[in-house]
């Protein structure tokens, strides 16, 4: 990287990294698990938690509904859809389980998704197909892609007249590929098909439109790449298909009044389910304002940039190809590396944070060993020196 324009991303990252509690003797590259929520979201999230709890009463008794009508608003904006379709949720697995167990599958039917899925909504599907008789296909996608549309071919190839649903992630978490969903669902809605994507990484490192993208169902975490705190998602509903949803807590919303509606089934169903701390979904909205602040199309292109040049780097040093061209959108701000198949990721791992404070996930898939690196506003070109220093040392010595 050119001295003049490190220098300059350098200032640019050292003015956020002052605004995260993260602890600075951590080399922190591994944000795409569980999120870091900035300062100043982090004080709106403690603002609302003491207004709970200064009028509990009044709080959750009369003015909650306003409130996270306020949110889901921003939240149904920044998504260019409307505020009905969104419900807050704890997380996207929460979102993923209320539609796998609503649906009315029956023996025969077939869930299709890939083999890069999260293992907990993997295990959702699973469970979910062994209680109706369905069968979840992995359709595999090899490693390593360069053009999206082969994606969708070789996908497609796995349809038959018994897919009922198709479950995919937009950014999935082993191999941070980015799949190409919207084309997926538009040919899923020719044929009947529903689609389900699990957005867990996705809102924060992609511009969403929810509409445009065409999915029936669709969930996302806000505490991931959007900033807020943590325990803030949301399911989204296209109008015509939230009736086949059912919640797992009937509350007070299956029976509402004029004067107690929030005007849509969907809401009243979902969105109260009896005493909990909203105040993590109330920041939302602060956590989007945070973004727009600091240009974040910029910082996150930037990040783009720099992780393009960690995956370079890596790959040099095993002496592999990437899994995807550096030069694509297939990543943002995630993505992965290939190590030697040989690797000993569990000694490798602790090495890493142990030796040299780095922390950042090693994941084992199809027989494949990556390291996922997270690359975020905090982040510097000096991390990325450190990370591949470390891996220079230690994998001679964490080889099976």
């Amino acid at each position: 990287m050119p001295k003049i324009i490190a220098k300059a991303y350098n200032y640019l990252m050292d003015n956020l990294e002052q605004h995260f509690l993260l602890d600075p003797g951590v080399i922190f590259l591994n944000h795409g698990s569980f999120g870091a929520c900035p300062i100043p979201v982090f004080a709106a999230y403690q603002h609302w938690q003491r207004q709970l709890e200064a009028q509990p009463v009044l709080f959750l008794g009369r003015e909650i509904a306003g409130y996270e009508h306020q949110s889901r608003q921003v939240l149904a904006d920044y998504f260019h859809t409307h505020p009905d379709n969104l419900v807050f949720v704890p997380n996207a697995t929460h979102g993923v389980n209320i539609v796998a167990r609503s649906l009315k599958l029956s023996p025969g039917d077939i869930v299709l998704t890939t083999d890069h899925e999260y293992g907990a909504c993997d295990y959702t599907w699973e469970f979910n197909c062994q209680q109706t008789g369905a069968t979840y296909h992995r359709q595999p996608i090899p490693l390593p892609v360069d053009d999206a549309n082969q994606i969708v071919e070789v996908f497609w190839q796995a349809v038959n007249p018994q897919t009922k649903v198709i479950y995919l992630s937009h950014i999935t978490s082993p191999t941070a590929l980015r799949l190409p969903v919207q084309e997926i669902c538009q040919r899923a809605r020719l044929h009947g098909i529903l689609t389900i994507i699990d957005g867990a990484h996705a809102p924060g490192q992609l511009d969403i439109n929810l509409p445009a993208l065409g999915a029936d169902f669709y969930t996302g975490n806000c505490h991931k790449w959007l900033f807020s705190p943590k325990g803030a998602a949301f399911l989204f509903a296209r109008p015509e298909v939230q009736p086949l949803l059912e919640p797992f807590v009937v509350s007070w919303g299956y029976h509402t009044t004029p004067e107690t509606t929030s005007g849509s089934r969907f809401v009243d169903l979902f969105q109260w389910s009896g005493t909990r701390d909203p105040a993590a979904a109330l920041s939302v909205p602060s956590a989007l304002e945070f973004m727009q602040h600091y240009h974040w199309d910029t910082v996150r292109s930037d990040c783009h940039k720099l992780l393009g040049q960690a995956i370079y780097r890596i790959c040099d040093l095993v002496g592999a190809p990437p899994l995807y061209p550096l030069d694509s959108d297939f990543y943002v701000q995630m993505g992965s590396a290939p190590l030697p198949a040989a690797s000993d990721l569990p000694r490798l791992k602790h090495r890493l944070y142990d030796d040299y404070r780095i922390e950042v996930p090693l994941i084992a898939w199809n027989d494949q060993c990556f390291i996922r690196i997270s690359i975020q506003g905090y982040n510097r070109p000096e991390n990325i020196d450190c990370l591949v220093d470390a891996l220079t040392h230690l994998l001679p010595s964490c080889l099976n």
